[in-house]
């Protein structure tokens, strides 16, 4: 301990010139540090920010909140000691800045999550009612589920396919049972400039009147378009099962109150699967095959444990025989939320459509079908089970960066010094398969980037400053 009271004394040159209330107030809060932790290095990356020439470093809302070691809570740069996100003083995290999140997650849950997706940098909001524009960094952690859900139903033999975002007002309406389910919810493009179309068309709210006329089309063609026979006179043959194709697209669904970011928007992201099989075990081995894939999305990618299901008869996706689910749970809502769902449609949208094959014995049958679907859901529960009042808290796997390195520049380093062993030190992390980005930005401090990270929910840290540098170390 006396050797790093005399490391901090060897810095004290650093205060000259700065205002002596804004120093009495580093000094305490590092007093307080050295007091309860014990030594000086929880307090060294302060001590940096002093060096940097900007008052701005000296704001409370800029320091790392401090571990109370054996304190059971966190330090917050007001004084307040955090157990899980209560505070005293109500809702609010006091604080004179507001770079960081002011409402704690345990005492306003509905605005703690509003203030994170936006402060963590997931979305921002658009001036229509229940649309979002998802950032990079939301778009970044949804292109790492699609990574990983489109490698594995690839494995599974499915196929990627897209179809177009209308369908027609007959065709939506061709499943009573379907449509009633989301006629509430259908967006319908009536005009064309200043012409009234002569037939509404409908927006997308699911693709299974769009895409299963085509299923009555390539069942007959799959197996035999090699022969160069007519589509319409080729038999329809078992040897065309299964179908399975996938799109990654988006929908609209329009009716509803209270839209919630990622878990209830008017417009979502998502993966529709739809397949067709000879039989109904293997429709039903598929069907739950992809519930267990959505089951590893949570569990193993974005660490949110879930509870596999089925949906009751009124619950059940409409003109589903059965809807599989995966329910996630969130904690402080004592709620739980839908994660994804794998249906099983039987043979009714086969009947509809004319879906038809012949089976081994020539006897003419129709397919049985499964429709499945992932969205940008994944994102919000995520965020509402993991983030806390610091920030997102992402978990390795889904983090679109994994490390963050941070150079910390002294009096006599410059920021130039410092970055070629970052960048040789972030190459050979990325060498080991990591995700890693320098953060070489002049015009703000450490301690700014340091909040910064911590509010998008980088899972590590690593910092060099002209210490480190000479030790040829790094402080994570």
């Amino acid at each position: 301990i006396r050797t790093r009271w005399f490391d901090t004394f060897s810095n004290l040159n650093c205060f000259k010139g700065r205002n002596l209330s804004m120093v009495l107030k580093w000094w305490s809060l590092l007093y307080v540090t050295l007091a309860l932790s014990g030594g000086f290095m929880d307090s060294r990356q302060h001590i940096n920010c002093i060096r940097c020439n900007d008052v701005s470093a000296f704001e409370p809302s800029r320091f790392d909140r401090m571990k109370l070691r054996g304190g059971g809570g966190t330090q917050l740069p007001n004084g307040n000691v955090s157990h899980g996100g209560k505070l005293k003083g109500g809702s609010k995290i006091k604080d004179k800045r507001t770079d960081g999140l002011t409402i704690s997650k345990n005492a306003d849950f509905a605005s703690w999550y509003s203030q994170l997706v936006v402060k963590s940098e997931l979305i921002e909001y658009y001036d229509i009612s229940g649309c979002y524009i998802l950032r990079p960094w939301a778009y970044a952690i949804w292109e790492i589920i699609q990574s990983f859900v489109d490698s594995k139903i690839k494995a599974m033999g499915v196929k990627s396919c897209y179809f177009p975002m209308f369908v027609s007002k007959k065709a939506l309406h061709a499943e009573q049972e379907h449509v009633e389910g989301f006629t509430p919810e259908v967006a319908w493009v009536t005009k064309s400039g200043n012409t009234n179309l002569a037939e509404e068309i409908a927006i997308r709210p699911t693709s299974e009147t769009i895409m299963y006329p085509a299923f009555a089309k390539w069942i007959r063609s799959v197996y035999f378009n090699t022969l160069g026979v007519s589509p319409n006179t080729m038999p329809r043959s078992h040897r065309d099962l299964p179908l399975r194709v996938n799109q990654w697209c988006n929908v609209v669904r329009w009716e509803f109150k209270d839209p919630t970011p990622f878990l209830r928007t008017r417009e979502f992201l998502w993966q529709e699967g739809h397949t067709a099989h000879a039989t109904k075990a293997a429709a039903a081995a598929e069907a739950f095959q992809v519930q267990e894939l959505y089951r590893t999305v949570y569990e193993d990618l974005l660490a949110v444990p879930v509870v596999p299901g089925t949906k009751t008869s009124t619950e059940k996706f409409a003109g589903a025989e059965s809807s599989l689910t995966v329910e996630a749970f969130i904690p402080l809502t004592g709620r739980a939320v839908q994660g994804a769902t794998s249906h099983q449609l039987g043979q009714k949208f086969g009947h509809i459509f004319g879906i038809e094959f012949e089976d081994q014995q020539g006897v003419r049958q129709v397919p049985w079908q499964n429709s499945w679907g992932l969205t940008t859901r994944t994102i919000g529960v995520m965020a509402m089970v993991h983030g806390d009042d610091r920030g997102l808290v992402l978990p390795p796997a889904i983090a679109p960066t994994q490390v963050v390195l941070v150079p910390i520049p002294g009096k006599n380093t410059s920021m130039s010094s410092l970055l070629p062993p970052l960048q040789d030190l972030a190459a050979a992390l990325a060498r080991e398969g990591l995700r890693v980005e320098v953060d070489h930005r002049e015009h703000v401090t450490p301690g700014f980037k340091f909040n910064q990270w911590e509010l998008r929910g980088v899972p590590l840290r690593l910092e060099l400053g002209p210490r480190d540098l000479a030790a040829g170390r790094v402080v994570a």
